[in-house]
């Protein structure tokens, strides 16, 4: 997904220790890996920029021997930037991703080190973090990313003024967001905006509906790769009640047109236009927040969590989104690099200053034990929301273009936006993607 990637001293404590335990498994002869002029070099993608550089110049001014630089790279040209870099053994000795799929090329291709001996002896810290969100670093049984920034959840954003015009009560599910589509048509208002053009965001329709139906299980088992996983019922279903809420009107006419990247999509709801938006975290204050300030302090901007379908085995506490972004160490670091990035993360990453600047950016830490923080921010009731929803649920799926191997997550990109201009039916769907599936 092109979108932005927006916890006490304790837990900089032993993040640190986990890096320094990394360390002991680096490769010497690398020494050129991560290092440029003495520094100790740490790849991040925009989102927590002025939060990590603060914390480096904090930790730079009391350690003149080493350096930490941070270097910040726009989501779009990272990954290529980064695989050609860590292939080429010029990459840094700590590299920011989103777990998932991306993170096991790295683990498989034996680019990153395991943390896992670490949080084994660090059991405080793997408490600490919610589970739902370190289970995005953590593949085949073994942790090999920590979080470093917020949790952003895909939540549906609501106009409540345009509610209480048409009489709409907030849906609990699928059948009342179904009642509530023709409510709201019949007030002339659309039920639902999307920016369809860029297309990631069909992406949390099916993930949520998925999950609901067949619960977690079932994107499980696609992105382990078990055969026929994308022929499952639930995926099916998933896409024929996209199919559904799309013939009903569901979608804001001309929804395919729309870019999710320039802000339309919001403007639609806070404008009064669209009663509606499933969206992550970080449209709050990267768009609504500054493309209509008065909305949100108003009050207008409500939120609610994606509906329950009758008959699905999913747990309703389920969410899909971003779990964080993740730090990883390169194997082929030198001990020089990973001893400066360990005491980095030790004294100047997640101490109480960081995290205090981290949620000033409206980002919400992962982390148990901030709910004095969350209550006294600037955006209490939001930021308790987007924390009581990360920290019960009982899984948090990363995004699914996130998820999967670049192959499966372009056709997935493709196949799906089939499904929601209806030129293609669920089953073609699936069975396109156990094409390209099997294919991989």
């Amino acid at each position: 997904m092109a979108r932005n990637m927006i916890q006490t001293m304790g837990a900089g404590l032993a993040l640190g220790g986990l890096l320094l335990v990394a360390g002991c498994t680096s490769s010497p002869s690398s020494d050129t890996t991560a290092t440029s002029s003495g520094a100790t070099t740490v790849w991040a993608t925009s989102g927590t920029d002025a939060v990590l550089k603060s914390s480096a110049t904090r930790w730079n001014a009391t350690h003149p021997d080493g350096k930490i630089d941070v270097q910040i790279f726009e989501n779009d040209p990272y990954k290529s930037k980064l695989r050609t870099a860590v292939s080429a053994g010029q990459g840094p000795a700590v590299f920011s991703g989103w777990g998932g799929g991306g993170l096991k090329t790295y683990v498989d291709a034996k680019e990153v080190s395991s943390l896992q001996s670490a949080f084994d002896a660090t059991p405080e810290l793997r408490d600490r973090i919610f589970p739902s969100v370190l289970a995005g670093g953590t593949i085949d049984g073994k942790i090999y990313g920590t979080p470093y920034n917020g949790v952003q959840p895909v939540v549906i954003y609501l106009n409540k003024d345009v509610f209480k015009k048409a009489g709409v009560q907030v849906p609990a599910t699928w059948d009342d967001l179904l009642t509530a589509v023709g409510q709201l048509k019949a007030a002339g208002v659309a039920p639902f905006s999307i920016g369809g053009a860029s297309k990631w965001p069909y992406l949390m329709w099916i993930a949520y509906l998925t999950d609901r139906i067949g619960g977690p299980e079932v994107f499980q088992k696609i992105v382990a790769g078990d055969k026929g996983a994308w022929l499952d019922p639930a995926v099916v279903e998933a896409n024929t009640k996209i199919q559904e809420l799309v013939k009903a009107g569901g979608f804001v006419d001309g929804f395919s047109s729309l870019d999710a990247n320039q802000g339309a999509a919001e403007a639609l709801v806070y404008t009064g236009k669209a009663a509606m938006q499933l969206q992550g975290a970080w449209a709050y204050s990267g768009t609504y927040l500054t493309g209509a300030p008065d909305f949100v302090k108003n009050a207008s901007l409500g939120w609610t969590t994606f509906p329950t379908v009758k008959g699905g085995v999913g747990d309703p506490t389920d969410v899909t989104g971003n779990l964080s972004a993740f730090f990883s160490v390169s194997q082929g670091a030198s001990d020089a690099a990973k001893a400066n990035a360990s005491d980095w993360l030790l004294h100047g990453v997640f101490d109480d200053t960081y995290v205090d600047e981290l949620m000033a950016t409206g980002a919400v830490p992962p982390i148990s034990g901030l709910d004095d923080k969350i209550a006294a921010s600037s955006a209490a009731d939001w930021n308790s929301f987007v924390y009581k929803t990360a920290q019960a649920a009982g899984n948090f799926q990363l995004s699914w273009d996130q998820a999967l191997d670049a192959n499966q997550a372009e056709a997935l990109l493709t196949n799906l936006e089939k499904v929601f201009l209806l030129q293609s039916t669920p089953q073609e769907f699936s069975d396109a993607m156990n094409t390209v599936a099997q294919a991989g």
